[in-house]
């Protein structure tokens, strides 16, 4: 294993090579140093790491103006702590993601990354990934300029994010989409428009998990016209409150039709279980199922897997639900007005879209103080209260297991 110090390497650069680079320049007003042999050695150092090399980063507030790229399998990225080393690319002028990593078995530890124009960190296609202690975080008032991503594996396989926090993302903090094999626990997901989203992925376990004052908590998505389907998630003893952000994802993004106040929404996902959770705090609905038939997407002719636009096996169970006290977002679901103003609870809520081959797509509340409010597609406004029953299925979702967690 190599250990590569950066702080080493920028003294021995310093007196091997005076005048080289441009000075540091001090401290700014936020605190953050900008110094371009730190950024020019990071920047080679990615280049030149071997399998197994672990790269430490010192403490300190760094600002760098380049994103930063790993293709090497095998390397650890670790800093000195998430509040010791951070690194910062507001005023970035190349590359929009901050850290983008294809390598295998890839490790980031100990650090903050923040104010990036684009992702946060993006691991595309990597088989083993480990993220812990990690902060991702935007700053600036206006979430316009927000990227959209925090933490972004995206088609990998045995996935750990734990001891996280993603705060500010306009689209997912922590997202992994077309992967397999993940485990998302002790993290904690403020102030985006989706907190934790699974979306189109298999075999994920989703607990211990803080999100709060985003617009949806926690999403399990299964979207079209794309070449895996997303199944088989347990989403348990997670803390999903006060999720009443406004919307401001961009339009036409998955996320931007995702209500205010929303706890847990499944979209057209399968074998899902909610179990154990405290979502409370959410002003239009604790948790929704839903069909893809209550969206605007669309299956594109070209679509390169098949897709199934109905939720079915979910299972819930043992969840601590209350609703916020404030005005739910009629803008996104009207639907709410209807049901709030009939006396009843949208603390659980399934859009009433029924597959072909099940009357209630095997939907199944277990008995318990809330209720299943199924509503009617074909008489909008019009629902049916179903009184929860013993329906949990044969066998339960196995726990997620993977390498190193």
């Amino acid at each position: 294993m190599r250990i590569l110090t950066l702080a080493a390497m920028l003294a021995l650069g310093a007196a091997g090579s005076a005048g080289a680079e441009a000075p540091a320049a001090g401290p700014d007003l936020a605190g953050f140093v900008t110094d371009p042999a730190f950024e020019a050695q990071l920047q080679q150092q990615l280049l030149d790491a071997r399998p197994g090399a672990v790269i430490t980063l010192p403490a300190g507030h760094w600002r760098l103006r380049r994103g930063l790229s790993l293709t090497v399998p095998g390397v650890t990225i670790k800093g000195a702590g998430q509040d010791q080393t951070v690194l910062s690319f507001a005023g970035m002028v190349s590359g929009p993601v901050g850290l983008q990593v294809t390598g295998h078995d890839f490790t980031l530890s100990d650090l903050t990354i923040q104010d990036t124009r684009g992702d946060g960190v993006k691991i595309n296609g990597t088989h083993g990934v480990t993220i812990r202690h990690v902060r991702v975080r935007w700053t600036a008032r206006d979430n316009r300029t927000h990227g959209a991503y925090g933490l972004y594996p995206v088609g990998c396989r045995d996935v750990l994010i734990e001891d996280s926090e993603v705060d500010g993302a306009a689209d997912a903090g922590i997202y992994v989409g077309q992967s397999a094999g993940i485990i998302v626990r002790r993290n904690r997901a403020e102030g985006n428009v989706a907190g934790i989203e699974i979306e189109n992925s298999t075999r994920a376990d989703v607990y211990g998990n803080l999100a709060t004052h985003n617009t949806g908590g926690i999403l399990v998505f299964n979207m079209p016209n794309l070449p895996v389907a997303g199944h088989h998630t347990r989403v348990h003893d997670n803390r999903s409150i006060d999720n009443n952000t406004p919307n401001f994802g961009a339009a036409g993004t998955a996320v931007s039709i995702v209500p205010a106040g929303t706890g847990v929404l499944v979209l057209a996902n399968d074998d899902v279980e909610i179990t154990d959770n405290e979502i409370t705090g959410n002003d239009t609905v604790g948790i929704a199922i839903a069909s893809d038939f209550s969206t605007d997407y669309k299956i594109n002719d070209d679509s390169p897997g098949a897709h199934d636009p109905y939720p079915e096996r979910i299972f819930i169970a043992g969840n601590r639900i209350a609703r916020g006290s404030g005005a739910p977002d009629l803008k996104r679901w009207p639907v709410a007005q209807a049901i709030l103003g009939m006396g009843a609870s949208t603390n659980v809520v399934w859009d009433g879209q029924r597959a072909p081959r099940g009357t209630l797509n095997d939907i199944c509340l277990a008995p318990g103080p809330d209720r299943l409010v199924a509503l009617d597609p074909a008489h909008p406004g019009n629902f049916t209260v179903l009184i929860p029953r013993a329906c949990a299925p044969a066998s339960r979702l196995a726990p997620v297991v993977v390498p190193g967690a």
